[in-house]
Parts: structure tokens; C-alpha cells; sequence
């Protein structure tokens, strides 16, 4: 006797494969596990103005690099202009570029973004140890004060940060922090000090997300180094960590706005929040990120709809192994059921079963005229096809002139799939009698009918397309049912009597 151990061991491979790629692909691709879901977009114009002087003009426009926002679409308007969008290793530039800029100039840049939930930011490497500030003579004794005294009260890189944020933004500032703010701004200030103390530091500019504002200028803070992480610091107010709405739009500590050949440069913003499919979404990110190559959704959209029929069809095999093996429903033909579920999705169910009861017994009808003539049995089948192709155009052309444009989805159904099972059905009338007709053509439609209610399901049309590892589950729960010999559950009923007793 063969051992199935390895039996087991394939089935429970088989679940963990499919159930780690389902999960995998909800978290890494960020692909919703339910259908319906929306979430978030932001899309955020920049516009870009400056005097062009009658020469040669170069902008160079920092774009956003935050990973709390994923970017999916993002283009520029800049007429007479050339662009360029690269990344010169301290972040992602546009540069514009003209051979002559007179007067106004006007340059557009739009991005739309998603929330990814990733509020921290680590950092790749140990940031190298910042040059000290060189303090000007009037500034120095007052900034080495500060600076000490605020030392005394710390006891790591971050809680320095801490005391010396509070220090900028207390009631009572002392006079050594006025006589600095006077001359640097807080966010200038508040990286050099922490500078002079061999702590990294940088400046950042952010902006405030909200809907529908516009005009909108950055805001500048401050990111302190801190065990493999960077800690957001605003001086203007004395808070520390990030808000929900705020957008980092350049990380690189330099300059965010770069104009050669022009003057009075400036760059106002404007937002507009929206909601957009979370699968749509989880789409885009996707294409971005070249990770479609193994995806259906790389197919051209004709080959995709034929998938999504297809996919639903281990659904099927899995409600009629069931309801076979483990009920023990008796149906005419082993799968006939699952196309006839198949069928039923385009038809609605309702119709689906008024056009397959006509068909059958039309069929049988004329099936039991051709017994008759003592037929081969190719002719036979022969004859049953056209006649019910026949039946099929008869039935449309009734549905259409009596305005009835459901009867008019019944050429849905697999017609060689009707001609066998009106040919079973007969042979089964002959050697079995009416009843058996009866109990396998209702067993069935039953089985078709739950098929068709699991696989028009909008979350299980939504799991077996987006997440094909859940076909390895319905495998092992396939080959799992095969194994099972012990009694069917419609079969207990000859044990009846002995209950009874």
C-alpha cells in the first residue's frame, strides 16, 4: 500500500504557495483584497514664473521625493521650451531650457500622487558628519551659548533636536536666540547649530495637502539623523514629526528652484484632492515600476476579458467536485454544469434557465422522432446539432420580434454541449425511464445554478483574476476532495430505518 505522506505534503505546498503569492501580491503590489475599494489621489500643479532678460534661459525645478507618496502620473506644460526629467543622485530634476526668454515666462508641472502609508523615512547609508558653521564675529558667542546650554540638557543627538526646537519656540526665548533669529531663518538656524555638533542634519521643503487651495508656497523643516532614520523637526512652531498631509517635495538640503537667464523667479502651488479604484491605482504603480511583466494585465484588453471568463472556471470544477463527491448530486455529464454556469453569466439566470429548459425539451422531442429511424450514432449527434442550432435561431427571432432582448443572449449557450446532453438524456430515458431524466437534468441545473451564483460573485471574480495564486488552493482543495471515499452525504438516507428503530 503506497504511503501519502507525500500526497499531504504536495496539498499543504500547494496551499502555502498560493495562500504566501495571494498575500504577497495584496501587500507588495499594494492590489486590494476586496473589490470596490477607493483611495486618495492628490493632484498637485506647480507653476513656475520668472522675467526672462532677452537670453539663453536654463530652470532647474526639484520634483517630488517623498515614499509616503507614490507618483503615477506626471507631465509638464512648457511651450518653446525643452525638458529634461533626471536625477542627479540627491533627487529627481526637471530642467527647462530656452535659447531666448523675454519677458513673462510661465512653466507648468503637474503630478498626481497616492498615500502608501510609509510616514518613515530610513536612510540608505550613515550620512557623512556635516562641516561645522563658521558663526560671524557679532553671532558666534551668543550661538556657542545657546548651543552649550542646550547640550547640557540632552542626552542623545535627538533629544538635543528636542531641547533645542523647544529652546526656539518657547514663550520666554532668551536674548541670544532672539539675536540669532534676527538675522537666520529658523529652519537655517536649527541646522547649523546641530551641525556644530557633528549631528546630521538637512533642511527639506514640504507642502501642505489640502483640497482645493491654491497659491500655495513650501514650507521648510528640518530632518535630524537619528539610528537609521530621519526625524522631521519644524522650528517655525516647535512640532516635531510628520502630519498626515504633508507632502516632502525635495529632500536634497539644496536649493529647490534654479533659474539661469531670468530674475524674480517664484513657484506657487495648487491642490485638488480626488478619489480614484484602488485597483486602478495599484495598476498604474505597477506599469511604473515595470513589474507587469509576468501580469495579465499585460495582455491586450480582448485577451483579458477571454482570461476573466476562463479564470472562472476552476470555480466551477470546485462547487461541482464538491457537490458531486462530498453531496453526491447526481448531473448528466461530469462538467456539463460548469458551462452551462458559464452560459448563465451571460444570459442572468433566470433566462439562462427558462432558454435551457425550452432547448431540452425541444430537443427531446425531436431526439425521440430520430430514435426511430435507426440512425448511426454520428448522424445521430449530427442531426441533434442543427436541429438545435435551428432551435437556437428559431428562439432569438421569437425573442426579438416580441421585444423580449433577453431571449436574444440564449446563443450563449455551447450548442455541442446542449446536443450531448439531449442525447444522454434520451439514451437515459430509454434505459432508465423518465425519473432518472428528472433527477440527473434537475441535479444538473442545481449544481450549475450554485455554480453560476459562486462565479458571478463580485469578490471571487475580483480574487481569481488579480490573484492567481488562489487557483493553487482550488487545486489542492481538488485533489483533496479526489481522496475521499467514505459515504456521500445523500446516500445516509438508507440508514434511515435504522435511525427510526
Amino acid at each position: 500500500m503506497h504511503s501519502r505522506k507525500p500526497f499531504y505534503i504536495l496539498v499543504v505546498l500547494l496551499f502555502i504557495a498560493g495562500i504566501a503569492a495571494s498575500v504577497y501580491r495584496g501587500i507588495e503590489h499594494n492590489v486590494p483584497f476586496l473589490p470596490g475599494q477607493q483611495v486618495q489621489s492628490w493632484a498637485v500643479d506647480a507653476k513656475v514664473s520668472f522675467q526672462g532678460i532677452g537670453e539663453a534661459a536654463e530652470v532647474t525645478f526639484s520634483l517630488p521625493s517623498d515614499p509616503a507618496f507614490e507618483v503615477l502620473v506626471e507631465n509638464a506644460t512648457s511651450p518653446g521650451y525643452g525638458l529634461t526629467i533626471g536625477d542627479d543622485g540627491n533627487g529627481r530634476l526637471a530642467t527647462w531650457s530656452t535659447r531666448n526668454a523675454v519677458g513673462q515666462q510661465d512653466l507648468y508641472y503637474k503630478v498626481t500622487l497616492v498615500p502608501t502609508g510609509k510616514t518613515q523615512i530610513a536612510s540608505e547609508a550613515e550620512p557623512e558628519t556635516p562641516q561645522v558653521y563658521s558663526w560671524p564675529a557679532t553671532e558666534k558667542a551668543a550661538a556657542e551659548q545657546v548651543i552649550e546650554e542646550v547640550w547640557s540638557r540632552s542626552a542623545t543627538n535627538l533629544s538635543f533636536a528636542q531641547q533645542l526646537n523647544k529652546a526656539f519656540n518657547t514663550n520666554e526665548r532668551s536674548q541670544n536666540v532672539e539675536l540669532l533669529l534676527s538675522s537666520h531663518t529658523p529652519a537655517n538656524l536649527f541646522v547649523d547649530m546641530l551641525n556644530s555638533k557633528g549631528i546630521p542634519a538637512k533642511k527639506v521643503s514640504g507642502l501642505f495637502l489640502e483640497d482645493q487651495r491654491r497659491r500655495q508656497q513650501l514650507i521648510y523643516f528640518v530632518e535630524v539623523y537619528h539610528q537609521g532614520s530621519w526625524v522631521l523637526f519644524n522650528p517655525a512652531d516647535g512640532t516635531q514629526g510628520r502630519p498626515d498631509n504633508l507632502l516632502i517635495w525635495d529632500r536634497s538640503g539644496k536649493s529647490t528652484l534654479d533659474v539661469v537667464g531670468g530674475v524674480n523667479s517664484q513657484v506657487n502651488f495648487s491642490m485638488l484632492q480626488d478619489t480614484r479604484s484602488a485597483l486602478a491605482t495599484s495598476i498604474d504603480v505597477m506599469k511604473n515600476k515595470d513589474a507587469l511583466d509576468f501580469s495579465l494585465y499585460q495582455l491586450p484588453l480582448e485577451e483579458q476579458s477571454l482570461f476573466k471568463g476562463i479564470l472562472l472556471i476552476p470555480i466551477g470544477v470546485l462547487m461541482v467536485v464538491f457537490l458531486r463527491v462530498i453531496i453526491g448530486i447526481k448531473t448528466s455529464g461530469t462538467f456539463m454544469p460548469v458551462l452551462i454556469a458559464l452560459a448563465f453569466i451571460q444570459t442572468t439566470l433566470i433566462t439562462g434557465l427558462v432558454g435551457f429548459l425550452l432547448i431540452v425539451a425541444f430537443g427531446l422531442m425531436i431526439r425521440s422522432y430520430l430514435s426511430d429511424l435507426n440512425l448511426l450514432l454520428i448522424s445521430r449527434i449530427s442531426a441533434v446539432i442543427i436541429v438545435v442550432i435551428g432551435i437556437i435561431g428559431l428562439f432569438t427571432l421569437l425573442s426579438y420580434k416580441f421585444g423580449l432582448s433577453e431571449g436574444l443572449t440564449i446563443t450563449f449557450f455551447p450548442m455541442i454541449i446542449l446536443a450531448w446532453t439531449i442525447e444522454r438524456m434520451s439514451i437515459l430515458w430509454e434505459e432508465e425511464g423518465a425519473k432518472e431524466v428528472v433527477v440527473q437534468g434537475g441535479g444538473s441545473l442545481f449544481v450549475a445554478t450554485l455554480a453560476y451564483l459562486a462565479m458571478s460573485a463580485t469578490w471571487v471574480q475580483h480574487w481569481v483574476f488579480n490573484f492567481l495564486g488562489i487557483h493553487l488552493v482550488i487545486l489542492a482543495m481538488v485533489l483533496l476532495m479526489g481522496q475521499y471515499t467514505g459515504y456521500k452525504l445523500l446516500e445516509l438516507r438508507r440508514f434511515r430505518p435504522l435511525a427510526g428503530e
